[in-house]
């Protein structure tokens, strides 16, 4: 198989956490040739969606962990499989780039996830097609929603839609003082959306993420727990991922809005459960291949390859 990976730079990739990386040690190891572009690189150019492509491979080095060995302007159309991998956020670019994939995957390519299903699947606000994994949640632009949602629930925590990595998240309690700015910061006058849901405590467990790999569960999950004096689990955050299997909760979660994903063309998905509740969909650039395989031995990416071969199969 070709493979093109959109990504970001690949001299950014961190080897140890990466599971793009991952995904090309494991397709590379199978035999599958290897390209890469940038969001960038993406055109329509003469008719057809084109993308400014590396042919890469793999030198096994921690340095100089790649080596290009060509370039071109092909048709997406002309590769086997494109991995869409380029980190978020989801901005107006990112949305550019669905537009573009869409026009490809109807000229023949094969492209994972499904550009259309990304773009309709905000990562905060899925979760409302599954109100009944989710703790209390309110979605408003209006400063007295707002409030009111907090003197109802007392303890909250409150983030922006687009926000990615732990990016301007907030526990804001009724008493709090610096209330009435974060809620004003937030909301920027009505300008902007703003996600408040109830506070769970069980976040000094972890936020854990469950992987969805072609509808099915990876059996363990990577529970990422907060510093001491936080509680923003994110890696990004300074969080510790601890490796875990699915709960009984977890997999029900997991087995609910599995099936469901995978029919709409999202191939990996990344579920956020904090204890029992669901508090986001991931469906941009899942990551956390490469602490739960260090941790537990299992091959995310393995099951990875396995659903990617399978889906491109005539």
């Amino acid at each position: 198989m070709k493979i093109l990976f959109v990504a970001d730079p690949l001299d950014s990739f961190k080897l140890a956490k990466d599971s793009t990386y991952a995904m090309m040690v494991e397709a590379a190891k199978r035999g599958h040739e290897l390209y890469f572009a940038l969001q960038e690189g993406l055109m329509w150019k003469r008719g057809r969606v084109l993308g400014e492509c590396s042919r890469i491979s793999l030198t096994g080095a921690t340095g100089s962990w790649y080596r290009v060995e060509g370039a071109g302007e092909p048709p997406l159309a002309e590769f086997d499989a494109v991995l869409m991998r380029k980190d978020p956020p989801f901005d107006t670019e990112y949305v550019a780039s669905t537009w573009l994939l869409e026009l490809a995957k109807a000229e023949g390519a094969k492209v994972f996830n499904d550009p259309r299903a990304v773009r309709d699947h905000s990562e905060k606000l899925a979760i409302a097609k599954y109100a009944q994994f989710t703790v209390p949640t309110l979605v408003p632009r209006l400063d007295a929603q707002l409030q009111e949602f907090i003197d109802e629930h007392s303890d909250v925590v409150l983030k922006p839609l687009d926000g990615m990595g732990g990016a301007s998240i907030f526990r804001v309690a009724a008493g709090d003082p610096n209330r009435n700015v974060i809620v004003e910061t937030l909301l920027r006058d009505g300008a902007k959306s703003v996600m408040a849901q109830r506070y769970i405590p069980e976040i000094r467990d972890g936020d854990k993420r469950i992987l969805l790999i072609a509808g099915k569960p990876v059996p363990h999950c990577l529970a990422r727990i907060p510093k001491p004096g936080e509680t923003r689990g994110n890696l990004a955050a300074g969080g510790t991922g601890v490796a875990k299997p699915l709960s009984k909760r977890d997999l029900e979660i997991a087995l609910a809005l599995g099936p469901g994903l995978a029919g709409q063309g999202l191939l990996l998905v990344g579920l956020d459960v904090i204890g029992d509740w669901l508090t986001e969909i991931n469906v941009t650039s899942p990551t956390c291949f490469q602490e739960i395989t260090q941790q537990t031995g299992f091959s995310v990416a393995g099951m990875f390859l396995d659903a990617l071969e399978a889906a491109c199969r005539p």
